[in-house]
């Protein structure tokens, strides 16, 4: 089940980077949000996380489903609907660990925990018959989109991060622990300028004093700067959700493209991780918000 998992993501993702697409850069205009971006929510409106959320961002765009919403067979059936014959669900996971207890050579007993992961299938209210009215109801976005920017920056702002502008290059730097991004006048539009703050701020929480994420980088290019870059990707991506935010393709994605096949087509696990990594930097960034 776990390879039949892990295969089945990486698979579907790379088909779709093979076609120059990024599945997380399509999801930004969903028709009965009015223009809000968001992440794949639960039956109860909790946003799903790392892996799931690419999952469940492929599987709408490929159906065309514009609810965020999604929900199991057994939770639409509680809610007195049903979910129309001939409809398939979509695969999402749930990770976790048994712990077992082996006795060893000399007799003691020493607990070992082991991971898990399991798939399970969620359906989008769209393809549910009879939910109550408030399911189908579009959500009003929650932050004026004049206000957007302001609120995104604000965010930026409160990590604390080391953000000096000038040249010409938007990059993090290890050495020095700043992010250098060029002068907001540079960019094509604000979302383009927040979208690579959003990237590049991913990059800072990878510093030893903070998340201390490392992928065995030896070289510009190599296979650890190829998934230190899915991941930063993958965080951005989550981030500009979060803030609502419409982010544009970067200008060098074709090459990033290639370094990202190479790495996923060698190892079915790795965009599982690099979501999880995604996941964990955005958490941390959001813990430095002001309460």
């Amino acid at each position: 089940m776990k390879i039949d998992i892990y295969e089945r993501v990486t698979n579907k993702i790379i088909a779709d980077l093979e076609q120059g697409a990024l599945t997380w850069l399509k999801p930004w205009s969903a028709g009965n949000m009015e223009g809000k971006i968001t992440k794949p929510l639960r039956h109860n409106g909790v946003p799903y996380n790392g892996i799931n959320i690419l999952m469940l961002w492929g599987a709408a765009i490929e159906s065309g489903f514009l609810s965020p919403y999604w929900m199991t067979f057994k939770q639409a059936k509680e809610l007195g609907a049903h979910v129309r014959k001939g409809e398939r669900g979509n695969l999402v996971v749930y990770a976790n660990t048994i712990t077992k207890t082996e006795e060893q050579e000399d007799g003691s007993e020493e607990e070992r925990k082991i991971p898990y992961l399991k798939g399970y299938s969620v359906f989008n209210v769209e393809q549910i018959e009879g939910l109550p009215e408030h399911c189908y109801t579009k959500p009003k976005a929650i932050i004026d989109p004049t206000r957007r920017i302001q609120h995104a920056e604000s965010f930026f702002a409160s990590t604390g991060a080391d953000i000096r502008h000038g040249g010409n290059s938007a990059h993090y730097s290890g050495g020095s622990d700043h992010v250098q991004m060029p002068f907001f006048e540079a960019f094509r539009s604000p979302q383009a300028y927040c979208a690579t703050l959003a990237h590049e701020l991913t990059h800072w929480t990878k510093h030893p004093k903070r998340l201390d994420r490392e992928f065995g980088r030896k070289r510009w290019g190599d296979e650890g700067y190829a998934r230190e870059e899915l991941v930063a990707e993958l965080g951005a991506a989550f981030l500009c959700a979060d803030l609502e935010l419409a982010p544009e393709p970067r200008a060098d994605h074709a090459a990033y493209i290639q370094s990202w096949l190479k790495v996923l087509q060698n190892d079915k696990r790795a965009i599982f991780s690099a979501a999880a990594h995604a996941q964990r930097a955005a958490d941390f960034l959001h813990g430095l918000q002001p309460v």
